[in-house]
Formats: structure tokens, sequence, C-alpha cells
């Protein structure tokens, strides 16, 4: 099989690599657990399991307009206009099965072959990849701990070339949890290339951070596109249900790869999202004062086991650890942890070069699972440090 040069250039997903071989490991009768995906350990709201439910035993399994049911996009509209004050025509909102799908949406609709995307870096680790699918190339600008893991524009500014399409970013960031400014995503608008921005973890904020919406420092026509979703806010990950809020100019060409690409999100789905919204805000605050106790939690005891965590997250639900003390090799130390301790941790290179020697762990999981995942690890990463 002759396998096409773009996608023998999308490297494993590193998370899910652990991920998957952990899960091999329990199959085979031994214990893991998984700190290496962000998966929340949560449920979803419980008017969108009845919702879900009864839009199954009703019949509503069909396909529906390919950019997502009426009711559900004027419901993202209104949710989107609370959290950022910013008025939004439902007529902007594309509805996906996941953030994912929505990204290969963007990047097909910006790229042509050879066209290049600024991606900061450490990044989540799907965007370059996306980019290198629909012929694209990643361009990486490094973010420091000393500054937060914030975008230098300047740094961005001397990136810029004339094949520069885009730059990508997620505010709240995965890994780091870093929250990018208002005055950082102004003048990223301003540089007049397409700015997409990942804010599937708005909402998930401590320490009285706020995130600042893509959509609060530009125009509605400005070529803007904001993504978002159910997966982590409201615990849904398995719905596949996601969203984007694209410019008016892109619109039909959305909706034309929606068509061709995806047909549209499951009917269903979409009716355990309206509920959602509707009704799941005490499940979302809820969820945001578990994480962060186990923020604090896991912070603590990382940095007790020897780890150094440069930053401390503002948002989202990961810590993004120095493990250097312990090993340059961060693929060999997240094997070892998970062979030898049961622990499942997201090798920092899934993140790009900039991370390699780090960790990232999420702390959506039990405080419980999170103490034992310590304790496991301790006399692991001991007998490396002797």
């Amino acid at each position: 099989m002759r396998i096409p040069e773009r996608i023998a250039r999308i490297a494993p997903f590193l998370a899910m690599e652990v991920m998957e071989r952990g899960q091999a490991l329990e199959r085979g009768g031994k214990s893991v657990l998984h700190l290496e995906v962000g998966e929340p350990d949560l449920d979803p709201p419980p008017a969108a399991l009845e919702a879900c439910r009864r839009a199954l035993l009703e019949g509503r399994t069909n396909y529906t307009d390919s950019r997502g049911l009426p009711e559900l996009r004027e419901a993202i509209a209104r949710d989107k206009q609370a959290r950022s004050g910013v008025a939004l025509d439902a007529e902007r909102v594309i509805v996906s099965n996941g953030t994912s799908p929505a990204l290969l949406l963007l990047f097909s609709a910006l790229l042509e072959a050879g066209d290049e995307v600024i991606v900061p870096a450490p990044h989540y680790p799907c965007y370059p990849n996306f980019v290198r699918f629909c012929g694209g190339q990643p361009v990486f600008v490094p973010t420091r701990a000393a500054e937060g893991f914030v975008l230098d524009p300047d740094a961005v500014r001397a990136a810029l070339s004339p094949r520069t399409r885009a730059i990508v970013l997620g505010t709240p960031a995965n890994p780091t949890g870093a929250i990018q400014p208002r005055e950082v995503l102004q003048e990223l608008v301003a540089l007049g290339v397409a700015l997409i921005c990942d804010e599937i973890y708005d909402g998930l904020v401590y320490d009285g951070a706020r995130c600042v919406s893509a959509l609060e420092v530009a125009d509605a026509d400005a070529e803007v596109f904001v993504l978002d979703g159910f997966s982590k806010r409201y615990a849904m990950t398995g719905f596949r249900l996601g969203y984007a809020i694209a410019p008016p100019a892109a619109l039909r060409t959305l909706q034309i790869l929606q068509q061709n690409l995806f047909i549209s999100a499951n009917e269903f789905v979409q009716h355990a999202g309206i509920a959602a919204l509707r009704e799941g805000t005490a499940s979302v605050e809820a969820a945001r004062r578990a994480y962060s106790r186990r923020r604090t939690l896991l912070l603590d005891g990382l940095r007790e086991l020897g780890f150094v965590i440069p930053v401390t997250p503002a948002g989202a639900f990961y810590i993004l650890a120095d493990a250097r003390a312990f090993a340059a090799d961060s693929v060999a130390l997240a094997t070892r942890l998970l062979e030898r301790a049961g622990v499942g941790a997201a090798p920092g290179l899934d993140f790009g070069a900039a991370a390699e020697g780090f960790l990232r762990f999420s702390y959506a999981q039990p405080e419980a699972v999170l103490r034992e995942a310590l304790k496991r690890m301790r006399p692991v990463l001991a007998e490396l440090q002797n």
C-alpha cells in the first residue's frame, strides 16, 4: 500500500498511544490509573442524558441540516453571547461531530498546498497534524514558561511569510492551561491572517481568571474562527459534539464541506446539546470547583515528588510538569511509569519539541485516583533519582 507523503508525515497521538497501551494492560489484569488523556470522570448534565434518551425513543435518528439543528445553533449563539458579551448571529454557527472535525473543515477551507500555519508551542498534538493532512506546513513559535506561556505577537510577526495563511491557538491551552490576554488576541487579529481560536476549555478556569474570546476583539467580518464544544465543559466527550463560529464569508464553503465530509452531527446528540446549554450550568460550576481542588492536590503532590511546575495552570485540567530531574526522554519515562507504576501520563514530546522532558498529567480524575497515582509513582521515580 502506498501511503501519501502528507499522511506519512502525521505523527502518532502519543497520549492516545499511552491510553491504548494502558487499556491493553488492563485487559491483562493490571490496574492502570489514566492521567494521560483529558477524559472527565464526571457525569454529563442529567438533562442532556435524558434528552438524548428521549430523542432516541422518539426516533430522532435522522440527518439534520448539515449546519446543525436550528434550535441548537440558536442555543449556542445565546450561550456564547452570555459568556463573551458579543451578540452572535446563529447563522455563523456550524455544528460538528466534535471540535476535531470542525478543525478539519476550517483547515480544508483555508489551506492550499504549501501554505503555512503558525502554531504556538507547546501545542495540542493534533494542530500540526491537521495542517499537514490538509497540505499545509506548521510553523512553530515557542512560548516561554517564564512568561506564563503567553504568545508574543512580535515573535508571531517575525514568523510571518508570504505563505502564512492562519494562526491556530488554544485559550485556555492544552497542555499548559495558559489563557491568552485580550491585548495578545487584539494584536494577532491585527496581523491580517486568519485566526483560529480553540476555546473548548472556556469556563474551566480558576483563581478568578476569565477566558477572553477572540469574538470580543474582532469585527463580525474579520477572518476569525472560534472552536468550542461540549466534551470538556459538560463532560460529554463520547457524544462527539462541537461547533465552529465562522465569519459570514466562510459559511457557504464550510457548509459545502460539511455536506460532503460529514453530512451532519447525530440528531439525538444535538438534542442532548440543547439540553446541556439550557440546564447544565450547575453541572459546569460543580465541575469547575472539583477541578480546582484536584489541581491543588496534584500540583502539591507532583512538586513533592520532585517535578518542577514552572507555571500554575489558569484553565483546562492539565499540569505540564518538568520531569528532567528523572529523564530527558519523555516517551521512555511515560512508558516506565505506565509499565512499572500503572500510571498513565502524556509524554511532553506529544506537545512539540519545546515540551520534551516534560510530562502532562490530567486532573480530570477523582481525588482518590490522583492520590493513588502519586503514591504509585514515588518508588519508580526514586529509582531514577539515585
